[in-house]
């Protein structure tokens, strides 16, 4: 085991002695840390907080630590970091809020320079948060979903599998599965290129086009389009956009862009022609 003289370790950690850490790391509490893992210098590593095997912690990342949420009285709450995850510079993961609660970060994780990870989020495997991106507590993020530079998502929000959340872009609702969501709440397109590399189907990414125009582009009322595609879908991804879509949501769904939804109003305001 690799620990540099600098750095301060508590007794009560459990680290594996593949791991190293470096120079002036501090990790505080029953930090436990998994084989060949490296914690490079002057990162913070505290609390209830597990992290994998082969995982990178580069300088001045903070995970573990105190939730930023007024409600906490210092209960025990963990903070769980899966296999070949890398937290980058000045990145920030905070453990739950309430009593025995997590936050969890998926294997294959990639957290960029000062990306948040706030309390209580839950990022599936392979989930990519890019430079400055901000996840508010109780966040639910699927398999490959990507949040692009300094987006921000709200308290509580869903983002489906393989979803792209664009640059700059204000996720207050929930985001489906394999759908790209730009500027505020607003669903664009769907994901293609990210389908593509995931090994989908022409098929299933022809279903998902088809469900994008259903949901956004037909001028249906939001909750008949879901019964829609309900009956209509018929492989894998079309099913897994259905089950996000009729799942219990605190916030809502993102709707389409202000454009299309102009489109969408005279549609619905012109007679019939005979």
């Amino acid at each position: 085991m690799a620990i540099h003289p600098t750095a301060i370790v508590d007794p009560a950690a459990a680290i594996d002695p593949s791991a190293d850490v470096g120079p002036y790391v501090m990790i505080e509490g029953p930090v436990q840390i998994g084989p060949g893992t490296r914690v490079q210098a002057h990162a913070h590593v505290s609390g209830w907080t597990t992290i994998g095997r082969d995982c990178q912690i580069h300088p001045f990342a903070i995970v573990g630590n105190l939730p930023q949420d007024f409600h906490y009285t210092g209960e025990r709450s963990y903070c769980r970091v899966g296999d070949r995850v890398v937290i980058r510079e000045g990145a920030t993961v905070h453990r739950g809020t309430q009593p025995e609660s997590e936050t969890v970060i998926g294997d294959e994780c990639f957290l960029m320079a000062y990306a948040h990870v706030g309390h209580n989020c839950l990022l599936d495997v392979g989930v990519k948060v890019y430079n400055m991106a901000a996840l508010s507590g109780h966040v639910e993020v699927g398999p490959g979903a990507i949040v692009s530079g300094y987006a921000l998502v709200h308290q509580f929000a869903r983002i489906g599998k393989l979803a792209f959340i664009a640059a700059g872009a204000r996720a207050g609702m929930d985001v489906p599965p394999f759908m790209t969501a730009f500027g505020e709440s607003t669903i664009i397109q769907h994901n293609v290129l990210g389908m593509r590399r995931a090994g989908y189907s022409p098929e299933e990414i022809q279903e998902v086009r088809q469900a994008f125009r259903t949901l956004y582009r037909s001028g249906t009322l939001f909750r008949a389009a879901v019964e829609q595609l309900s009956d209509s879908v018929r492989t894998r991804a079309g099913q897994e956009l259905v089950e996000f879509l009729t799942a219990d949501s605190r916030r809502g769904i993102c709707g389409p862009s202000p454009g299309h939804r102009v489109v969408q109003r005279k549609l619905s305001q012109t007679p019939s022609q005979t």
